[in-house]
């Protein structure tokens, strides 16, 4: 029996030049994930296709994701060639990627993301993808900087488009987040949000809010804190 290639190309075409040019991707048969953190961080047998998420135009180095938009107005195309694209150098990311080519092109794409002003929501999912990159490798101290990033990012996206809605997952990422990096009380604060808010109906999230609100307590007993924190709610049954 042959063995599935687990890559395949696609053409793509760029939102800033607007040439065509190929990128790989990771077949779907082969995306099944054989374990994730609580903060989505998935881990594969195999290839991994958080590596190929970013797409790289090779004739101007604009990097972007399958989120970004269409098509870039031109004060974004300026914006973007002053910041980043006049000193590009042609390459080419198109085939097979390691961790190390994985995360230039991550930060390809947060360096592009803030040169247009592109959308909070999305410089905080490249923050936070850079920072499960750290993670795979067991480099603590920059997956927490980049956990900080794309915390203070995710908060900016609640406090622009959350507050009027009930989006439980955001909500459930912001604490967990800030429990990943020691911020015990602002976790307490959010999981307690989401689980006491009669509009929020999304079971799955409060059963994780739940969930994580456990392991919570365990750590600040163990780091001998104040857990006294009168939760309404949080240790019962959903």
């Amino acid at each position: 029996m042959t063995e599935l290639i687990p890559l395949y190309s696609i053409k793509v075409k760029c939102c800033n030049c607007e040439n065509e040019f190929s990128t790989s991707r990771v077949r779907p048969s082969l995306k099944k994930a054989i374990r994730r953190d609580a903060d989505f961080c998935a881990y594969y047998k195999n290839e991994n296709p958080d590596y190929y998420v970013v797409r790289v135009c090779p004739n101007c180095g604009f990097a972007s994701t399958e989120n970004s938009a269409d098509k870039l107005t031109e004060r974004q195309r300026k914006a973007f060639n002053e910041q980043v694209g006049k000193r590009w150098k042609s390459r080419d990311f198109g085939e097979k990627r390691d961790w190390e080519t994985a995360l230039e092109t991550y930060k390809l794409a947060l360096l592009c993301a803030q040169s247009i002003n592109d959308k909070d929501r999305i410089i905080a999912s490249l923050l936070h993808h850079i920072a499960w990159l750290y993670r795979y490798q067991g480099e603590t101290e920059q997956e927490k900087r980049f956990l900080r990033y794309s915390l203070d990012e995710y908060v900016k996206v609640y406090e622009i488009d959350g507050i009027a809605g009930n989006d439980a997952r955001l909500m459930y990422l912001i604490g967990e987040l800030n429990r990943r990096i020691g911020e015990y009380s602002v976790a307490v604060m959010w999981f307690s949000r989401l689980i006491n808010d009669q509009k929020i109906m999304d079971a799955a999230m409060i059963r994780a809010a739940r969930e994580q609100w456990v392991i919570l307590r365990e750590q600040m007993r163990a780091e001998a804190l104040d857990v006294e924190v009168d939760i309404e709610g949080l240790s019962s049954s959903s």
